[in-house]
């Protein structure tokens, strides 16, 4: 079955573009030049994976990103004109996967949503056809990988995809450390670079954040300070 791909960009000659380059791949691309003519997409059809201008004429990509979070889990990849750090903090922070600076190559778009959708399917799986165990469970922690839908203390975590991959790695790893730069390959299955550290910790911060963890005494994630993260056996 050809996924779904949603692009939303109010410069309609990189919209173009990349529904150009996506269409090639045999993906099915849903193309939109503002946030208004989207909204209904997203509420009627089934998406695999969405592109999100920041600057858009009538709401902001962060603010689109904000109702896809509200009930959707699919990738998110943000597109943003400035490579300034705040942008992607604050794109992550919403419930972005992944961020993009303009100007970009085509390729590389297509690239990132190949990762994206790769990771999606291993770690969502009703997407997968792996035969596995299908909850995993840890000091009141249960993670239903079959519904990806995650509990602590009978409490649900609202978790991006990006945060369920993350702490799913850490605990199918317990007791051992899993480096921030083995975490970023296993899920975007890109090179891993400087800045790459700075996305795996905005990601770490807010599954603490969700799971009242603290980096000081830590209850789950546990930091090793120059080596990456582990979850306590």
């Amino acid at each position: 079955m050809q996924e779904k791909i949603l692009i939303v960009d109010d410069e309609q000659e990189i919209a173009d573009l990349v529904e150009l380059y996506l269409n090639n791949e045999g993906y099915t691309v849903y193309k939109f030049y503002s946030a208004r003519d989207t909204l209904a997409c997203i509420e009627t059809t089934e998406l695999d994976l969405a592109i999100l201008d920041i600057m858009l004429p009538d709401m902001s990509g962060f603010k689109l990103c904000q109702k896809i979070r509200e009930q959707h889990t699919y990738p998110i990849i943000m597109l943003t004109a400035k490579d300034e750090e705040i942008d992607k903090i604050t794109g992550l922070t919403l419930g972005a996967d992944d961020y993009i600076t303009k100007p970009f190559r085509p390729l590389e778009i297509v690239a990132r949503v190949k990762a994206q959708l790769r990771r999606y399917k291993k770690y969502n799986p009703s997407h997968s056809t792996e035969t596995e165990e299908s909850v995993i469970a840890h000091s009141g922690l249960l993670m239903d990988i079959k519904t990806h839908e995650c509990t602590l203390d009978e409490r649900p975590l609202a978790l991006t995809p990006t945060e369920f991959s993350i702490l799913r790695i850490l605990l199918e790893n317990k007791g051992n450390v899993v480096s921030a730069e083995e975490l970023f390959h296993k899920i975007w299955q890109d090179e891993y670079y400087s800045k790459s550290n700075n996305t795996i910790t905005v990601h770490i911060r807010h599954l603490r954040e969700k799971m009242n963890d603290t980096v000081e005494k830590p209850n789950y994630i546990k930091t090793i300070w120059g080596i990456g993260y582990k979850i306590e056996e």
